[in-house]
C-alpha cells in the first residue's frame, strides 16, 4: 500500500511479529527465505539460520544427556541447561537476514520497513488468544513447559504477567518501549544497529555476567548465506525448496516417492492413505537425520537424498509391505516458529520462515526482546551432523516452498511446527495437486505426521480411521486438538495470475489482500 513490493511487506511483517508474539520470533531469532522476482529474472534463497557460538566445546555436555525428544527435534539434558536460560542461546541471524533481503530485493527505504514494528512496541498491542494459549502449552517431548521459560526474567514480567503474578488475559494491552528503542537503532543503522555498537555490547555483557556463551564477536562475524533453490518434480509440477541445512531435500524425497502411488485412488485420509504416506514420512525422517547436515561442516550429498532411483526403490519396498522403525535415545522442535508468504501485483513472491526455535526466557535489561533457545536442538554427543560444535548450523525443519506449473507460479507456502513442518507442507501440496482442493480447504483439512515411530493424527481424523491404521500394527496417537501438524500459510495462483491465500485456522495468522 505504501509502494513497496512483496519483500518489503514480508520483512515489515516479520519485524512486527517479533513484537506482538515474542514466543515465536524476533530480532534474536533466525530463519530462511526463498525469493522469486520474475521481472528481474531472479530466484534465490537466503539462509540466516542460528549457529553455535565460538565458545562452545564439543562434548562439554555429553555427561548430562538424558534422552532425545520423540520427534527428533532436540535433546533433554539434566537441569535443562541447554533448554532455557542464558546457556541455551545461539547466535541469531534474523536482523542480518532481513536487512540483506530488503537491501537486495526491496524498494522502500529500510527505516520505513521497520517503522510499523516500532509503533507497535511503543504505542502498544493486545494479547491475542493464540499468543496466550501458547504460554500454557505443556511440552510432551520432555522439554521445559513454556510458562517456566516466561518466568526467567522477572524484570520483564509485565510483558506476560499481571502485578499479582497471574498471566495476562486475552486483550490485555502491552507496551514495550525498550524493544522500540532497539528497533529504532536497527532502523537507523541497519544490521549494524544490532550486530555491532551499543546493542551488541549490551548483549555480550549480559551474557558474560550470567554464564551465557554468546559474545559480540559472534554477532559481528555472523554471515548470511546466499543459496540457490533445489528443484524436484511432482505430478507435472516443479517444486523449489532450499538446500541443506533446511529440510527442503526431505520434502522433495517424500514427493518423489509418493509419485509412484495412486493417492487420489486411495481416497483422502483413508487408512490406506495414512499408512502409506506415514511410511514415506518415516523413511524421509531417517534420511534427514542421516544425510542432511551443515554443508560448511559436513559432506552433504543432496543429489543422493532425492535420487529418483532411490525413491523408486523406497516406493517398491513400501508396496511389498516393508516398514522402518525410528529409535530414539532414552525413554522417549518445539513449534515456536512463524511463517510468511507474500506475492505482489508484479508476481514478486517470498516465502519465509523465522523462529526462536524455543524461548530462552531471557531478555536483556533495556533491550526488550527475547532470545532464541536454539542450543537445545544440538546433540551434546560429538562427531555427528547435529553435534554442538563452534559455528555449526544445526539442521532445521524449516521448508519454505514454491510450486510452479511450467514457469508459472502455482503455490507458495511454508509453516511453523518444528519437526512437523515438512509434513504439514506436504499434505497441503497433496491436497491441491492430488485431491483438487481449494487452498482454503487444503490448508484446513485435518493432517497427520510421523517424525518418529508414532503416527500423530489430528482429532478431526475419525477414531475409526485411527483404529484402522493401528490395526495395521502401527503405533498411533490421536491428538486432543483439532488443528495439529504445523500451521501452514499458503497462496495459490490460478492460470490468470489471480492469487488466493489461506492461513491455518489453528493459529493466529490471517490471509490478507490489499
Amino acid at each position: 500500500m505504501a509502494g513497496g513490493n512483496a519483500i518489503d511487506a514480508a520483512i515489515a511483517c516479520a519485524f512486527a511479529q517479533g513484537v506482538v508474539d515474542q514466543m515465536n520470533g524476533g530480532v534474536a531469532g533466525y530463519g530462511c527465505a526463498q525469493v522469486y522476482l520474475p521481472d528481474r529474472g531472479l530466484h534465490e534463497g537466503t539462509n540466516f539460520l542460528f549457529q553455535a557460538p565460538a565458545g562452545v566445546v564439543p562434548g562439554m555436555w555429553n555427561h548430562l544427556l538424558e534422552r532425545e525428544t520423540p520427534d527428533g527435534f532436540g535433546f533433554v539434558l539434566k537441569g535443562y541447561i541447554n533448554d532455557f536460560g542464558y546457556r541455551s542461546i545461539a547466535v541469531p541471524g534474523a536482523v542480518k537476514g532481513w536487512h540483506d533481503l530488503q537491501r537486495r530485493y526491496g524498494l522502500l527505504p529500510w527505516s520505513d520497513v521497520v517503522q510499523p514494528a516500532i509503533r507497535l512496541a511503543i504505542d502498544g498491542y493486545r494479547i491475542t488468544p493464540a499468543v496466550r494459549e501458547q504460554w500454557f502449552v505443556v511440552d510432551d517431548a520432555g522439554r521445559a513447559d513454556n510458562i517456566h521459560r516466561l518466568r526467567q526474567t522477572p524484570a520483564y514480567s509485565y510483558l506476560f504477567f499481571a502485578p499479582d503474578g497471574t498471566a495476562l488475559k486475552t486483550g490485555a494491552a502491552v507496551r514495550n518501549p525498550d524493544y522500540g528503542a532497539t528497533l529504532e537503532a536497527i532502523a537507523r543503522d541497519g544490521a549494524a544497529g544490532f550486530h555491532e555498537g551499543r546493542i551488541a555490547d549490551a548483549i555480550s555483557a549480559d551474557m558474560e555476567r550470567n554464564g551465557g556463551m554468546l559474545r559480540r564477536e559472534d554477532l559481528e562475524s555472523y554471515e548470511v548465506e546466499q543459496v540457490k533453490p533445489l528443484w524436484g518434480n511432482y505430478r507435472g509440477h516443479r517444486i523449489s525448496v532450499l538446500p541443506p541445512p533446511t529440510s527442503g531435500p526431505m520434502l522433495l524425497r517424500i514427493l518423489h516417492v509418493l509419485e509412484h502411488f495412486d493417492l487420489r485412488g486411495m481416497g483422502h485420509n483413508t487408512p490406506d492413505y495414512i499408512a502409506t504416506v506415514a511410511e514415506v514420512m518415516k523413511r524421509a525422517q531417517l534420511a534427514k537425520e542421516a544425510q542432511i547436515g551443515d554443508p560448511r561442516h559436513d559432506a552433504v550429498d543432496t543429489a543422493a537424498i532425492i535420487d529418483p532411483c532411490v525413491c523408486l526403490q523406497e516406493a517398491e519396498a513400501i508396496k511389498r509391505g516393508e516398514r522402518v522403525r525410528i529409535e530414539r535415545l532414552g525413554d522417549t522442535e518445539t513449534k515456536t516458529t512463524t511463517h510468511i508468504s507474500v506475492i505482489d501485483a508484479a508476481g514478486n513472491a517470498v516465502t519465509m520462515t523465522h523462529s526462536l526455535g524455543a524461548q530462552s526466557g531471557v531478555l536483556t535489561p533495556g533491550l526488550g526482546f527475547m532470545y532464541n533457545g536454539a542450543i537445545g536442538m544440538f546433540d551434546p554427543r560429538p562427531g555427528n551432523a547435529r553435534s554442538l560444535e563452534p559455528y555449526r548450523r544445526r539442521v532445521t525443519s524449516m521448508t519454505p516452498t514454491m510450486v510452479f506449473a511450467g514457469n508459472r507460479m502455482r503455490m507458495l507456502l511454508g509453516a511453523p511446527g518444528g519437526s512437523h513442518i515438512p509434513f504439514g507442507i506436504l499434505q497441503v501440496i497433496l491436497n491441491v495437486l492430488d485431491h483438487g482442493m481449494s487452498i482454503s480447504d487444503a490448508v484446513a483439512a485435518p493432517r497427520f505426521s510421523a517424525p518418529g515411530d508414532v503416527i500423530d493424527l489430528s482429532a478431526r481424523i475419525p477414531s475409526y480411521v485411527c483404529e484402522a491404521v493401528a490395526a495395521r500394527s502401527y503405533r498411533v496417537a490421536r491428538s486432543a486438538q483439532s488443528f495439529t501438524v504445523a500451521k501452514v500459510h499458503a497462496i495459490l495462483c490460478d492460470a490468470a495470475g489471480t492469487a488466493e491465500g489461506a492461513a491455518d485456522p489453528g493459529g493466529g495468522g490471517m490471509a490478507l489482500s490489499v
